[in-house]
């Protein structure tokens, strides 16, 4: 299944972004929790780090150009549901106004974003969405930009505030596209790792 979306659906719509005959956006939610965000340390002495103790949540609903390398996103405390994915579309609209080229979000499952108001709310913004195959993250492009901004900014740190722990994050994310261009030149490639079933011996 992964095989065949990917070369019936995606690839050919990536082909057309290469082109710049279409936007192609990679759209998903990360939800990190103020806690402690493992890394690996080599030491001759044990070392001890603070860890935050509470679990406050930062969301953020993003929506990734592969082309550009360019980040849109939503963010808030609480939750993502249909009506953040609706304002989502309404500010992916805004940002493409007069851009003259369809637009196609690639998007898992998640019930939030293949319901009826997502779907009404697409149309009337004439925006595609591809919803990936059940258990497909690794066609999703924008999951390795998540783990790359925990790995940069959370991986072994301690933030004391909530407010120092989501101001890290939005830094890396509005950076991407200046300090850490290199590294999404690299990383987010459009090259992707399939899987499909291994056949009966």
């Amino acid at each position: 299944a992964q095989q065949t979306f990917h070369d019936d659906q995606l690839q050919p719509r990536l082909n057309e972004a290469k082109q710049g005959q279409r936007t192609v956006l990679f759209v998903d939610a990360a939800h990190f929790v103020m806690g402690a965000y493992l890394g690996m340390l080599w030491c001759f002495a044990r070392k001890r780090l603070p860890s935050a103790s509470g679990r406050q949540r930062y969301n953020v609903l993003g929506a990734y150009d592969p082309i550009k390398h360019e980040l849109i996103s939503i963010t808030n405390n609480d939750y993502i549901n249909q009506d953040v994915i609706c304002e989502l579309l309404d500010k992916i609209a805004s940002v493409y106004a007069g851009s003259q080229v369809p637009i196609t979000l690639v998007l898992d499952n998640a019930r939030y974003q293949k319901c009826q108001s997502v779907f009404d709310k697409a149309a009337e913004l004439n925006i595609e969405l591809l919803y990936l195959p059940p258990y497909s993250p690794n066609l999703n492009l924008i999951e390795r930009l998540w783990r790359f901004v925990k790995k940069t900014v959370l991986y072994c740190k301690y933030y004391n505030r909530f407010a120092a722990f989501k101001s890290s994050i939005d830094a890396c994310l509005a950076n991407l596209a200046t300090e850490y261009k290199n590294n999404m030149q690299s990383l987010l490639t459009l090259q992707f790792q399939l899987f499909s079933k291994k056949p009966k011996s």
